[in-house]
């Protein structure tokens, strides 16, 4: 495996998905990942079901998003066991947490004084709507974020609800930026020798991941992106963008000459469209012909036509059939992990490679608290139940 992050460790106080993503992705690179957890509890995804999906009592999803990890139980409102993450902070290159605003000052964990303790930290933290202004202590969970920042009115066709992405998109962003920022901040470090604060709220990270569309907003006089009345795909993109049903499923046309598409498609009706102004103007009338006509032949059929004159098409597919495509296989994405206990579990590997070399661990999640004694070990933590607080540091 290749260790990019060999030798950084990583406190990680966060819960759920966005912290405990970034952490997943540092991991991926070879750092430790030392996760903090409540003694009883844990983190709260370990129990917090998206699915019927259980291994070994807890959520699937806590598994997938937290192999190649270390648990240490620490109730951090209790003074012997803050001491002892301190005592891991002081040795420590990274802390990272996703609690609201106040909470880790109320927890003495807050930046100063980890500063204070070690000058080289780099401390990172994510919020879900920033550390200051009317909307600090909102929750930030991923439903809401996409709801209040205007993204749920870009996805589906004008008639509908706003309709929110079926994926934890803010989450997994805000944890994706937090992590270029930790990257970046170590990377400076390895020049000045100085640590840093990195902070990411999960709307400045949506807003960010709609930057086209924002800027387009921007420049446009502050009117609003109308969907399109058919098929919905994109709200400032031309005909015959969108997700078209045919005869046997469904294929996807990204953009394209609808002249070009009208001779191919043998649909004379679109070859009036001869202004390409119009493909916009009167696209829902152009994606409206579209679908009339793309019903009567299979998808293999226009995929036959369309291919071969490198028009951006694609069939649409759902996991069953994408397990099928030779295209998926090759891309070996399927990593299977092994908890402590052996059970095995099927999840996603890191994306990203290496001089060719994909980065890949066979560690699972682990059991809560599982490394307690390991990581007493190598910090040579002091129980501080025999010292006085001050003598500790």
């Amino acid at each position: 495996m290749v260790k990019l992050l060999e030798d950084i460790i990583i406190v990680d106080l966060s819960q759920f998905l966005s912290g405990p993503s970034a952490a997943l992705r540092l991991a991926d690179m070879g750092a430790q990942v030392i996760k903090i957890e409540r003694p009883d509890t844990g983190d709260i995804c370990r129990h917090l079901y998206v699915s019927d999906v259980i291994i070994e009592g807890e959520s699937s999803i806590f598994h997938a998003i937290n192999r190649n990890k270390q648990s240490y139980a620490a109730d951090l409102k209790k003074d012997t066991d803050l001491q002892k993450v301190k005592q891991i902070l002081q040795r420590a290159d990274v802390l990272l947490h996703n609690f609201r605003p106040g909470v880790m000052e109320r927890l003495g964990l807050d930046y100063d004084t980890v500063k204070a303790l070690n000058p080289q930290i780099v401390y990172a933290e994510i919020t879900g709507f920033g550390s200051e202004g009317p909307w600090k202590d909102l929750p930030g969970q991923d439903l809401l974020l996409q709801a209040a920042s205007g993204l749920t009115w870009l996805s589906n066709s004008q008639s509908e609800n706003p309709t929110p992405m079926g994926v934890a998109v803010v989450d997994i962003l805000a944890g994706t930026h937090i992590a270029q920022g930790i990257l970046a901040c170590l990377y400076r470090r390895t020049i000045t020798g100085e640590g840093g604060l990195v902070q990411v709220s999960m709307l400045e990270s949506i807003l960010d991941f709609q930057f086209e569309v924002l800027t387009c907003f921007y420049n446009d006089g502050g009117a609003l992106p109308v969907r399109s009345a058919v098929n919905g795909g994109h709200a400032y993109i031309a005909a015959p963008y969108g997700i078209y049903a045919t005869k046997d499923g469904h294929l996807a046309l990204a953009m394209g000459d609808i002249l070009i598409l009208g001779i191919l498609l043998t649909c004379p009706q679109l070859l009036i469209f001869e202004d390409s102004a119009q493909w916009f103007s009167r696209r829902d009338e152009i994606k409206q012909i579209l679908a009339n006509h793309l019903v009567i032949k299979s998808t293999a059929e226009w995929l036959a036509i369309l291919e071969p004159a490198d028009i951006w098409c694609a069939k649409v597919l759902d996991y069953q059939l994408l397990m099928h495509e030779t295209g998926y296989q090759e891309l070996n994405m399927e990593l299977v992990v092994k908890t402590s206990k052996g059970v095995a579990v099927t999840t996603t590997r890191c994306p990203i490679r290496v001089d060719g070399e994909i980065l890949v661990s066979e560690k699972g999640a682990p059991l809560l608290g599982e490394h307690n004694a390991e990581i007493d070990q190598q910090f040579n933590i002091i129980d501080t139940k025999e010292l006085h607080p001050i003598d500790s540091f």
